[in-house]
């Protein structure tokens, strides 16, 4: 496995590749990362992966600074699942000075996260487009778990020309249905028993839709309802949108829908969701 902290470096190396998948991450990697990065060595000659904790997605007072770190333990994690190349960049190696380029998604950023963290996914389509254009990957591989993030870079790709497939996995999670996260590692035992309450509230959701109600508002309140149980957590927000564009329901329709929320619980903003239809 080559380490490499420079685009030239990096460029240099992926020369000797064919096909390569390739899984953008901040790092502090847990079994969603590995599932990923897997998948990326499997359905490709090479895999490469990067860790970058990308100042640009975080708002001002967010955790920028506490958010976990832990480099020579992911890079022995992706050494065990066979990773060929990993791009692991400095702020100034991808923000030189004088750089004061930023690409916004218009549509799919602007609410849910685009609405609670406004400059997140400019820093995310922005960072991403970097990486692309560096690493030249054939397939790029995210989790479901972050699923605006996912229609905001499958919308960068397709609107750029950016010559990428993207495939988005299945989100992995714990014993009780906790999406993994690298910020779940901010909870205490209390905290992280209550976290629980995130994935109780969308499969609520999900059972009444299964059941067969389709008005949206009543699929909120079931989510919500779940989540006023749980007394160490302050809800953002429940969604139920349209799976593409990502605009609100009234009611759902032939095009299913993403039941998404957004709940902070101590110190940790966790989020979650699940496709129906």
């Amino acid at each position: 496995m080559q380490v490499l902290k420079t685009k030239a470096a990096f460029r240099a190396a992926r020369a000797g590749f064919g096909d390569l998948g390739f899984a953008p991450t901040m790092g502090f990697l847990h079994e969603g990362h590995l599932s990923l990065m897997r998948r990326a060595k499997t359905e490709n000659g090479a895999a490469a992966a990067s860790i970058f904790v990308n100042p640009t997605q975080f708002a001002p007072g967010a955790d920028f600074d506490r958010y976990p770190r832990a480099l020579e333990r992911d890079l022995a994690m992706l050494e065990g699942a066979g990773i060929d190349l990993v791009f692991t960049p400095d702020a100034a190696e991808m923000y030189p000075d004088g750089f004061d380029a930023s690409i916004h998604i218009g549509g799919v950023s602007e609410g849910l996260e685009g609405a609670a963290r406004p400059s997140h996914f400019d820093g995310v389509a922005t960072v991403v487009s970097k990486l692309f254009n560096i690493v030249q990957p054939t397939r790029a591989y995210f989790g479901q778990k972050d699923a605006q993030q996912a229609a905001v870079i499958n919308k960068l790709v397709r609107d750029l020309d950016i010559p990428v497939q993207i495939v988005i996995a299945d989100t992995v999670r714990e014993a009780d249905g906790l999406a993994m996260s690298s910020r779940n590692s901010y909870l205490d035992p209390a905290h992280r028993q209550a976290a629980s309450v995130l994935y109780r509230a969308i499969t609520a959701a999900k059972a009444l839709f299964e059941a067969g109600e389709r008005d949206a508002a009543i699929l909120r309140a079931a989510a919500l309802r779940i989540l006023a149980s749980e007394p160490l957590a302050q809800t953002d927000y429940v969604s139920i949108a349209d799976p593409h564009t990502l605009r609100e329901l009234d009611a759902v329709g032939p095009q299913g829908a993403l039941i998404s929320l957004a709940v902070q619980i101590g110190p940790a903003r966790l989020i979650d969701n699940l496709l129906v239809g």
